[in-house]
């Protein structure tokens, strides 16, 4: 079943949606289903899934500069390695477990790139994780900048020793949320940043 749910960012109202009945398995079964916006993929094969991956992030938007990144520009950027790390569903079931995870700070990427503030004080701002299958994770700009969840928020290119392959070349994981799962990212292809008016 899938479950909708509201996030408060200022005074913008953000809806995400959550695919909670998938197997438990740390590799992507032979069929799985995943969750794209209000809708759904119905049992993608192992190559559906693979025609899924993207070598590349784009971070575009309100920035001031647009980048496109691979592993290899993410390797030369200060990595961070994540010990034991579960993905939980919103129904509180553990999905999957990675025991190392290499990435980096989401928040990093987002400096790098230079989101448009006029000044300090300008900081209405949210950011998209978007999926090739256009499942999203949504971040306001407090939540990143001024919050402990930009301490928590990465992007990986690594997964127990091996480079991801199968959920795309990089997912997103925000490891501070209480049910890690609605934001956790697989098949990532874009950061967009956006000023909300």
């Amino acid at each position: 079943m899938s479950k909708a749910y509201v996030i408060l960012a200022g005074s913008v109202v953000l809806l995400f949606f959550s695919k909670c009945n998938q197997p438990v398995n740390a590799e992507y079964p032979a069929s799985t289903e995943v969750a794209v916006g209000d809708h759904e993929h119905h049992a993608l094969s192992g190559n559906d899934s693979a025609a899924l991956v993207s070598e590349t992030i784009v971070v575009k938007g309100d920035v001031q500069h647009q980048l496109t990144l691979t592993v290899d520009s993410l390797r030369v950027m200060k990595t961070v390695t994540l010990d034991e790390f579960n993905v939980v569903c919103q129904s509180g079931a553990t999905m999957k477990t990675d025991k190392s995870s290499k990435g980096v700070l989401l928040r990093d990427i987002l400096e790098k790139a230079g989101i448009k503030q006029s000044d300090h004080k300008d900081r209405n701002f949210f950011i998209v994780a978007r999926a090739t299958d256009n499942y999203k994770a949504t971040f306001s700009w407090a939540e990143i900048f001024n919050n402990p969840t930009g301490e928590n928020t990465y992007i990986l290119f690594e997964e127990n020793g091996k480079p991801i392959a199968k959920k795309g070349n990089m997912i997103l994981i925000c490891t501070n949320d209480t049910k890690t799962g609605p934001r956790h990212v697989n098949w990532l292809k874009s950061i967009e940043v956006t000023r909300v008016n």
